[in-house]
């Protein structure tokens, strides 16, 4: 317990890190409560969770389309001239979505709407980029990283009971009004720090840096994050089915918070431990372990011991999370770190809209618990992306290696790596 203090606070004892983590937790927050605001307010438009779906997906598929691109501009010319117009269209395209449905606009316009919103700067890869300019390279970054990933889990189980009782006790649109002013928020408070910003890395006019996916291992973690973000909605999906065959659907919620909890436990422990392996080996073990702790909820029959099985399954998330995003920070050139944590929110947000959709079908098909295979399933592409994808790439040798024929300056690479 004392080692995990005295780790955090060693994190923070560094001028601008709690500022910083602090706006990207606010800005998140609005970001987490937007898919479940945009549903709870179309709930009482005809056709409404039909039409709810497929708004919810518009922005998701949008914010993953625009999000790397997004993200490069950031490496390429500062958080703070990116971020703040960013953040203004993005808040204004949630805000007029809002908008349109307080008035009853036709339903193409929300569509227009929820695709604009797609410019919502992703934050929590801002905020990881600037600990791996502040920290990079030593041993601090892993708890950082670890803290991060909680901050992850804390805000995504507080934003949607947030949403959800804000369009229902206040007003339908009330909660995407107050995601776009969290998010407008945290974002401003995030762009004028400056002193923590990542540093700019000039390049010549004839360069050109390509994508962070064009680097070895890449597409293999971002297959991991997809995999992983598929087993979260899965879960979820299956969950919340589960409890209502049995006749207690209001129980779904706690029981998935237990989940979470479980995962936010795990993290915060991790972070403060010095656990052995390189970062490819630990993401290995950590994509193993989160399958082979999900196989009991195919045997499960009850909502105590579903409880029990995802607290400890929860206990694998954060930890693989954490390590996965310390391994692209030391796979792409730090010039490129932005982009690179991007794409792993780019595939958990794929990952989600696959991994719900597939467990809604074989809940109607096979029902709840036969369902839970569909997270199963998902963890074993995760073992099979980081086992196979990262099997022949030197994360070291290789990024260097690609670097210097590119003309990019190298990343600083951890020694564990």
């Amino acid at each position: 317990m004392i080692g995990m203090l005295t780790a955090y606070r060693r994190i923070f004892s560094h001028p601008g890190a709690l500022a910083f983590s602090s706006a990207g937790l606010t800005a998140r927050l609005g970001v987490a409560m937007t898919r479940f605001a945009i549903v709870a307010m179309l709930a009482q438009r005809p056709s409404a969770y039909a039409l709810a779906g497929a708004v919810t997906a518009t922005q998701a598929i949008s914010y993953a389309v625009v999000g790397p691109r997004l993200a490069r501009a950031v490496d390429r010319h500062g958080q703070r001239r990116v971020l703040l117009p960013a953040a203004v269209a993005g808040s204004a395209a949630l805000a007029l979505l809002a908008l349109c449905s307080a008035l009853g606009a036709p339903s193409w316009t929300l569509f227009v709407a929820a695709a604009g919103a797609g410019v919502i700067p992703n934050a929590g890869s801002m905020v990881r980029a600037r600990w791996a300019a502040l920290l990079g390279g030593t041993d601090d970054l892993h708890p950082a990283y670890s803290l991060e990933s909680v901050v992850d889990e804390v805000v995504f189980t507080i934003g949607p009971v947030l949403a959800i009782g804000l369009a229902t006790t206040v007003a339908p649109q009330s909660a995407l009004f107050t995601a776009a002013a969290l998010l407008l928020l945290g974002c401003w408070l995030l762009a004028r720090q400056t002193a923590t910003e990542p540093p700019r890395t000039p390049r010549a006019p004839t360069e050109r840096r390509g994508s962070a996916l064009r680097f070895p291992g890449m597409p293999a973690l971002v297959l991991t994050f997809l995999a992983i973000g598929a087993i979260f909605a899965s879960v979820e999906v299956v969950t919340m089915a589960f409890a209502a065959n049995l006749g207690h659907k209001e129980l779904a919620s706690p029981v998935l918070a237990v989940y979470a909890v479980g995962s936010a436990v795990a993290g915060l422990v991790y972070g403060g431990l010095r656990p052995p392996g390189t970062l490819r080996q630990r993401v290995v073990v950590g994509a193993a372990l989160m399958t082979l702790t999900m196989l009991p909820l195919l045997m499960t029959n009850g909502l105590l011991v579903l409880g029990v099985v995802l607290f400890v399954a929860g206990g694998a998330c954060a930890p693989t999370l954490a390590t996965a995003l310390g391994l692209i920070e030391a796979t792409v050139p730090r010039e490129q770190v932005t982009e690179g944590m991007t794409w792993s929110s780019t595939g958990l947000g794929f990952g989600i809209a696959l991994g719900a959709a597939l467990a809604g079908q074989a809940v109607a098909t096979a029902g709840p618990r036969t369902a839970f295979a569909v997270p199963v399933a998902f963890g074993l592409l995760g073992v099979a992306a980081v086992a196979l994808g990262l099997r022949g790439a030197d994360t070291r040798n290789g990024t260097r290696t690609t670097t210097e024929q590119s003309g990019v300056a190298p990343a600083t690479v951890p020694a564990e790596v």
